[in-house]
Parts: structure tokens; sequence; C-alpha cells
């Protein structure tokens, strides 16, 4: 009877623990994803565009001086053509120390959701490991993985399948 009431009873708080995480509303940093409101402190750029997530997650390619960078099929290896752009990029951060930034791994639509999850993160942790051996501070990027979630080209052709293999990057105000 004790054991019956002990599980239950574990069940319960699961299930409020659950329930009560369910309902927490995310906060509304009026700093984090802002307008600009720092614009002389940032690059111009920077300052006027939203530094929140767009519909494709990235504002990679739309800033000047962050570049999109691609990988080659079922690999996170940085080529000299990737090394040349991150260390674009790494300016660009450098040039803005009220910015961070997101790295966010993507993969084509090949492989299962768990294979592409694993080899984003593993995309978005070689770009970041690369960019702190270009003297970045770590503390001031972060790294996500959507796997296959957030496409840029749509199709089964290899022209789309390269597109989708790539890292963005996302300036967030601090």
């Amino acid at each position: 009877m004790l054991k019956r009431f002990t599980t239950l009873t574990a069940t319960m708080a699961a299930v409020l623990l659950v329930a009560a995480c369910a309902s927490k509303k995310p906060s509304t940093d009026a700093g984090a994803g802002g307008n600009g409101t720092e614009a002389g402190k940032m690059d111009a750029n920077v300052a006027t565009q939203d530094l929140g997530y767009d519909s494709t997650g990235s504002d990679s390619g739309k800033i000047n001086g962050l570049h999109t960078v691609h990988f080659e099929l079922d690999s996170s290896t940085l080529t000299g053509e990737t090394k040349k752009e991150l260390s674009e990029n790494a300016d660009w951060i450098k040039a803005n120390p009220k910015v961070t930034v997101q790295i966010e791994g993507h993969c084509d639509s090949r492989g299962s959701v768990e294979y592409n999850l694993a080899l984003g993160e593993r995309r978005a942790k070689a770009v970041k490991n690369y960019l702190v051996s270009l003297g970045l501070d770590s503390k001031r990027m972060t790294i996500i993985s959507y796997g296959e979630e957030k496409p840029i080209a749509t199709g089964d052709t290899e022209e789309a399948y390269a597109k989708n293999r790539r890292a963005n990057f996302v300036p967030l105000a601090q």
C-alpha cells in the first residue's frame, strides 16, 4: 500500500511540474532582440535592422560582414573558403562588442532527424571553435542546431541540398 501511495504521489508531482512549466510564459526582455536602441554603439547595419529572428531563422547574409558558410555532405569540416568567410565574420563580431552572435547549424533533408540535429550541432561547434581560435571570446557566441527543420531551398536537387548545408549567424543585442 505504501509503495502504491509513493508511486501515485511521484506521478502527481511530475504531472504538476509539467503543467507548471507548460504554462510559464517567456519573459519579454526589452533589451534582447531589440531594434537598435543602442544604435550609436553598434554597427549602423545592425542598428537599422530588427535583431530578432526572421522566418528562415537567420539574419546571415542580410548584414554586411556576416556570411553564411556552407558544408559538404555529411561533413562539419571547414574548408579554406569557409575559413576565409569566417575570418571576415570574426572581424565583424570584434567590431560590434555589444552583440552576441548565435551560430545556427543546418542540414539538408537527407538523414534522420536525430542524425541531422547532431550534424547541425557539430557544424555550429566547428564554426564557434574556429572563431575562438581567431581570438573571439566564446561567451559572445551561442550555438543551436536546427538540423533539417529550417531549409532555405526546397526540392530534392543537389543545388537545394547544398544551400541547406550551412551555418548562419544571428546577431543578438546583449
